[in-house]
């Protein structure tokens, strides 16, 4: 292992000891199923006290990123993605951060009219048309999210966009919008024929929804995203600090 700590840093050692298991976990060999070094060997590399490192772990572990086993040790957890509130990334940065391979099944991408809700939202007339973008988003053996997004008209996508980016640098670096508040409401519900289609699983199977409300710099609307998520392979995580 070729990381450190800084104990010079005026970051927590707790904290710096959880980014660097992050850099840890997303290596190729740990990927594929290495076990993690024992936290007494661990808490020696790093030159910290098991305490601190445990602190560290445990976080993943409640994440759902770490899958900790007496006598088998601490692994990574394939069979969760895990998503915290308090990260400003795409989708894709923050699979891409976790190391996690994406893959896109389906792309979509077309004009509509906008419903009362969304009008209302971006505060536009209804006979304004606005972009619908459509992805069924996974990894190598299945979807677990479909997502639905709706742009407001004066952000001037064309739908010609490559929208294989991630979402909000490409929203940034071409046409300098800046995503900088983000409101979410979270539920649960049964899954109908259409989602169920696009995430192979059962009709009335249970799953997670996450309405995103999306602003610029300006606290302008500019997004309203809809996703829905396979409850068997999703945990979304909320961080609160004073």
């Amino acid at each position: 292992m070729k990381y450190s700590i800084d104990h010079k840093s005026p970051i927590p050692l707790h904290v710096q000891a959880e980014e660097l298991l992050r850099k840890l976990i997303a290596e190729e060999a740990y990927q594929n199923g290495k076990v993690l070094p024992n936290e007494v060997e661990l808490a020696k590399i790093l030159a910290i006290s098991r305490s601190t490192l445990r602190q560290a772990i445990n976080k993943l572990v409640f994440e759902g990123l770490l899958i900790r086993k007496k006598r088998s040790g601490t692994k990574v957890n394939h069979s969760t993605i895990s998503s915290k509130s308090n990260n400003w990334l795409s989708f894709s940065q923050e699979m891409k951060l976790r190391g996690i391979a994406i893959k896109n099944f389906e792309l979509h991408v077309t004009w509509v009219y906008p419903d009362e809700q969304l009008a209302n939202f971006f505060e536009i007339k209804p006979d304004r048309k606005i972009l619908k973008m459509e992805r069924v988003r996974g990894q190598a053996d299945g979807p677990f999210v479909y997502f639905i997004s709706y742009f407001h008209p004066r952000i001037g996508l064309t739908g010609d966009e490559d929208f294989k980016r991630p979402l909000y640098e490409l929203l940034e670096q071409d046409y300098f919008t800046i995503a900088s508040l983000s409101k979410e409401e979270i539920s649960a519900l049964a899954a109908d024929k259409i989602i169920a289609e696009k995430l192979h699983i059962a009709v009335s199977a249970p799953v997670l929804f996450r309405k995103r409300f999306v602003f610029d710099q300006g606290e302008r609307p500019f997004e309203y995203n809809l996703g829905y998520y396979k409850a068997d392979s999703f945990i979304y995580t909320v961080e609160s600090r004073r």
